[in-house]
């Protein structure tokens, strides 16, 4: 009776752990590739999506390519050559065509978070960049009375902030007494805030009259915190210059909620993202067709009134 019991608990343990091999073996292996880790949405976005991800028990690896974006295409291609079941990625997607169209070519399916839209993806999850910025804009527009000098922080070398600029351009210049004195684009290589600050910087001092600058604009959060650095440090906080953001991360939040120059922000649902292109790959892995080309994840203003909400 004893042995036959050890030799039952023997086989219950073989199986068991036969079980667990055959689970790790089945796992799902997906990458997320981005080169903008340092970005405080991005690690959002990855932090929502492996959340996700470890519910659907996925074997997830994450690439940074540390803003070399023409390395996205050759991670791409290991992706491809390592026969993942599904890659995730953070960037332009027209600039990774030559990598996307390899995971085509394979048969695994590709989801943009927060990227931009392409026949080469199956889907892209995002916030509606058109809508925040014309939010954003009109409140520059309104709180400067419609007329006035306004700093822009665009980064034209991805869609998602792209389009953000286009749409503020348009709402600036559909008021004839407003005037973008410059159009900034920073090194976003630490993140963004310390090349902001710089730029800001040189032009305050190009500009030292009170007044002479009415407003920024910054297309996400990081140059906004620079230029508040920099008026801050140049001690011209009392000229009433009006500062909005976008994503309202935690510590554009905490300068919204201190009620100084840096106004309004808007809240993107990073984690939401993150979570909802899981989903994305998951109805992908189980086989559905997914018939919207980009799928949008709702955002809200922040000022001072709820800047610290949860």
């Amino acid at each position: 009776m004893n042995r036959l019991r050890r030799f039952t608990a023997t086989m219950i343990a073989g199986m068991a752990l036969a079980t667990a091999i055959a689970s790790a073996a089945l796992a799902q292996k997906v990458v997320v590739i981005t080169p903008y880790l340092a970005q405080p949405g991005t690690q959002f976005y990855v932090e929502g999506f492996k959340q996700a991800a470890d519910k659907e028990g996925w074997d997830v690896n994450v690439v940074d390519t540390a803003g070399d974006v023409a390395a996205v295409i050759s991670r791409l291609e290991d992706a491809v050559t390592q026969n993942v079941d599904a890659i995730v990625i953070n960037v332009d997607p027209a600039q990774v065509e030559a990598g996307l169209q390899a995971a085509k070519d394979a048969g695994i399916p590709v989801v943009g978070m927060d990227s931009g839209m392409s026949k080469l993806l199956a889907t892209n999850v995002t916030s509606n960049g058109y809508a925040m910025a014309a939010q954003t804009a009109t409140y520059v527009a309104d709180r400067i009375g419609g007329e006035g000098n306004v700093v822009m922080f665009v980064f034209d070398a991805f869609p998602p902030v792209q389009i953000r600029g286009v749409i503020a351009d348009a709402i600036f210049g559909n008021y004839p007494d407003i005037k973008v004195i410059d159009r900034i684009t920073p090194d976003v290589s630490d993140g963004g805030i310390a090349d902001s600050r710089a730029k800001m910087e040189a032009l305050l001092a190009a500009n030292p009259e009170a007044g002479s600058i009415s407003a920024v604009w910054a297309a996400w959060d990081q140059p906004a915190l620079g230029a508040l650095q920099a008026i801050q440090d140049a001690g011209r906080s009392d000229e009433g210059i009006v500062i909005v953001g976008i994503d309202a991360n935690p510590q554009a939040r905490e300068a919204i909620a201190a009620g100084g120059n840096f106004e309004a922000s808007m809240a993107q649902d990073f984690v939401g993202i993150g979570t909802a292109a899981a989903d994305a790959v998951a109805r992908l892995l189980a086989g559905e067709t997914i018939s919207q080309p980009v799928i949008y994840v709702p955002t809200m203003l922040v000022t001072k009134a709820n800047a610290m909400d949860k």
